[in-house]
């Protein structure tokens, strides 16, 4: 059995989360890109804001591959990535704890700036308040690591989960027309809200950049702290899994064998449910509050599942394809994420938005696959030949001289 090393001992850098970071970042935008073209809601489902030809088998076939899964394999990523950055801080003589909130204030600021100036779906924000979270659980071992936080996963999900069925079931008999009277209209009112809510964003959407930052801080100025504070009970404990998973070697000692095991238990126990859903919430022609309810809690169980499956099937695969030209493009495009992850909204606010080429919804929904391929060229291209020159993705840098300033030489006359 592989030792892993001892929460003290620096690790150097590890290429394989880099090469994940890769995959996961390129993922990301396979989902995102409903958010880039159409209103938030679009993102739900594909009747959001209308249907379209074609358009179900590419929401079918993301739903299955990408949706939540990728989400949360950057997020274990990330919470890894803060025992590496402790790791260095120590390294330079830097307080970690310090360093790290350094580094999660200044993310804050880049995911508030990310929401107000360019796309209402940030993350980092919330990356950034459930960063100083995982913060306190730094110094635990691993395996308290784990106890602590997929239980907690597990559970918050699992009530949320369960408290959205009787809304599914009330839909249902209101679709059936076997419903009351007080639940047509309660239907009816969600219906209501969702008219509202496409209103709203597309207006933003349609508006030029002054104008859609000011729409957006006008309506929902704090909406990067209401969505830190609904997705938390995720968001916390899969930084947790992820800093334990480190730590634990998985990303750097586990046997071929191992990783084998992980990858097929995870990705086979989360397929599963994720076909059946799928297949329902199909034969029911995407119902809005069952869609809801999917996406935000009922699948995040085969989310983590299928994201920890993902995680050991790309380990396993990173030695045989490390040294080849898309292996390479994968792990600079990972060392390169925060870049490319607000490279990839301006990419697509360009493409898409009022202050762009204006595409939006108009634009059929099934041709954005080919936008997906587009941002995925654009994120592989670039990075090897920057990292070349400069060592480090701009942002990155940035952000890495602001969270750990580099040491001061010492005095050249001092001894």
């Amino acid at each position: 059995m592989a030792q892993h090393p001892p929460p003290n001992r620096p690790i150097a850098r590890i290429e394989a989360l880099d090469f994940l970071r890769g995959v996961a970042v390129l993922g990301i935008l396979a989902i995102n890109v409903t958010g880039f073209w159409g209103p938030s809601l679009a993102t739900f489902s594909p009747t959001i804001p209308h249907s379209s030809p074609g358009s179900e088998w590419w929401f079918a076939l993301s739903f299955v591959l990408f949706e939540g899964k990728m989400r949360a394999l950057f997020t274990l990523l990330f919470g890894a990535s803060m025992v590496l950055f402790a790791q260095a801080a120590e390294r330079q003589d830097a307080d970690p704890d310090m360093a790290q909130v350094r580094r999660l204030l200044w993310l804050m600021l880049f995911g508030y700036l990310h929401f107000a100036l360019l796309w209402w779906g940030d993350i980092l924000f919330a990356y950034a308040l459930c960063g100083l979270g995982a913060l306190v659980f730094r110094q635990l071992s691993p395996l308290q690591l784990l106890g602590i936080a997929l239980p907690f996963y597990a559970l918050s999900q699992g009530v949320e989960a369960l408290l959205d069925l009787p809304g599914i079931l009330t839909e249902q008999a209101v679709l059936a027309g076997t419903a009351p009277a007080a639940e047509v209209a309660q239907q009816a009112a969600m219906m209501g809200r969702i008219a509202d809510s496409l209103t709203q964003d597309t207006a933003i959407l349609n508006a030029g950049f002054v104008e859609a930052i000011r729409l957006k801080l006008g309506q929902s100025a704090l909406q990067p702290l209401t969505t830190t504070l609904s997705t938390f009970t995720e968001t916390l404990p899969l930084m947790m899994t992820g800093m334990a998973l480190l730590r634990l070697g998985m990303f750097s000692g586990w046997s071929q064998k191992r990783l084998a095991l992980i990858a097929a238990f995870g990705i086979g126990l989360g397929l599963l449910p994720t076909l059946l859903a799928v297949q329902w919430l199909m034969a029911h022609q995407w119902p809005p509050r069952a869609m809801f309810a999917a996406i935000e809690h009922g699948m995040a169980l085969p989310h983590l599942l299928m994201s920890i499956g993902y995680a050991a099937g790309l380990v396993m695969l990173f030695p045989r394809l490390r040294t080849t030209a898309f292996g390479l493009c994968l792990t600079a495009a990972g060392r390169c994420a925060f870049t490319n992850y607000i490279g990839t909204t301006v990419l697509m606010g360009a493409i898409f938005s009022g202050w762009g080429l204006g595409l939006g919804p108009e634009l059929p929904r099934q041709w954005l696959p080919a936008f997906v391929m587009l941002g995925w060229i654009a994120m592989l291209v670039w990075p090897r030949w920057w990292l070349a020159r400069f060592g480090q993705g701009p942002l990155e840098a940035l952000w890495r001289r602001l969270a750990l300033p580099r040491p001061k030489s010492p005095h050249p006359n001092r001894r």
